[in-house]
């Protein structure tokens, strides 16, 4: 599994079925841009005031050249190739001259003029960089003809492609331990953001993700786990799909909630969890199912559990997740009762 994590490979996406092969990486374009316009440099988004005009990094240990501020077409030529892909853009690997590697989020169409797309990032990415369990942002550009992030990137890529290569290519699967920790990080990421105050700034709400689910979760090697995408929502618009949706999408903390449940079921139980939902009424349908996965008689969970602790702690997740997901918003619990409800999961060892 850590192997795997080194190289980026061409893949497909399971939700939306896009090919990456065929996904047109930022690299490609730098004749279109480069000529076309002047090199702009990137926006570092600097919490402490200083450094605003340009990302300044390191000397190259390599050539030994001074720091100099990163620019659009260093950015275009570190671009190694698509690495994901969403109903709003494209997610590319980058490595920097000095060796640095970087994720960059490029957006189809971006819904704010530029000055309010930097206001937005500076304090989303302030508030980023306070939460170890957010993705933070370093810096971002707005141009005529493209509009990007630009942020940490993680080797073994998102939950969701770690879910699907254990499933579909025969990689190493993730365990329960790693699974109850993916999980665990998650959820503080989300209460984070669900507590911020003031809750709304402008045009702008603060305490709402509005895009979580697993491919937006990016995992490390020791297999903690960071919430990328806070605020994209409110920053690009999204591409419309035909096919039936898990998540919700409304811009509102139930609704982050309800994603968090879908989630939770994935890491459980994987299609078999959707599949028993029929995807619409999958609260009602669990519940009534729920004492044969208990006793057995249903083969519910994707992954083995010991008959002691695990299986005890999976079926308590299980409860969460059932109530995340409740068809009545008002009846799903807050993100601090999950946050202490999976603290409770845990005390059981």
């Amino acid at each position: 599994m850590i192997s795997r994590a080194l190289t980026a490979k061409s893949r497909k996406s399971f939700k939306y079925g896009y090919d990456y092969s065929k996904s047109v990486s930022i690299n490609d374009y730098e004749d279109c841009f480069v000529g076309i316009m002047e090199d702009l440099p990137l926006i570092h988004c600097d919490h402490h005031g200083n450094n605003k005009s340009g990302v300044l990094y390191g000397r190259d240990s390599t050539t030994g050249a001074q720091p100099h501020h990163l620019t659009l077409r260093e950015v275009m030529r570190g671009s190694v190739g698509v690495i994901g892909e969403s109903r709003y853009g494209i997610t590319e690997k980058v490595v920097l001259l000095d060796g640095k590697v970087c994720s960059l989020k490029r957006f189809r169409k971006v819904i704010v003029k530029r000055s309010e797309f930097g206001r937005r990032i500076e304090r989303l990415a302030q508030v980023s960089d306070k939460c170890n369990y957010l993705v933070p942002v370093t810096a971002h550009l707005y141009a005529k003809r493209i509009k990007f992030l630009l942020c940490d990137y993680y080797p073994m890529g998102t939950l969701s492609d770690l879910l699907a290569g254990g499933r579909e290519y025969g990689h190493t699967a993730l365990d329960w331990t790693q699974r109850l920790k993916i999980v665990i990080h998650v959820s503080r990421a989300i209460a984070y953001i669900h507590a911020q105050s003031p809750p709304q700034e402008k045009n702008m709400r603060m305490n709402v993700h509005g895009n979580i689910k697993t491919s937006n979760v990016m995992v490390n090697t020791d297999f903690s786990a960071c919430l990328s995408d806070y605020g994209v929502a409110q920053l690009a618009e999204r591409e419309e799909v035909s096919n039936t949706k898990v998540y919700l999408e409304d811009l509102c903390q139930k609704c982050d909630i309800y994603n968090f449940g879908v989630i939770l079921l994935d890491i459980l139980a994987g299609p078999k969890a959707l599949v028993l939902a029929n995807y619409n009424c999958m609260a009602k349908c669990i519940t009534e199912n729920k004492e044969k996965i208990k006793d057995g008689s249903i083969d519910f969970f994707e992954l083995p559990l010991s008959e002691g602790i695990e299986r005890m702690q999976a079926l308590l997740v299980l409860d969460i997740a059932l109530f995340c997901i409740n068809t009545k918003p008002e009846a799903r619990p807050s993100m601090e009762h999950i946050v202490s409800y999976l603290g409770d999961v845990c005390s059981k060892e």
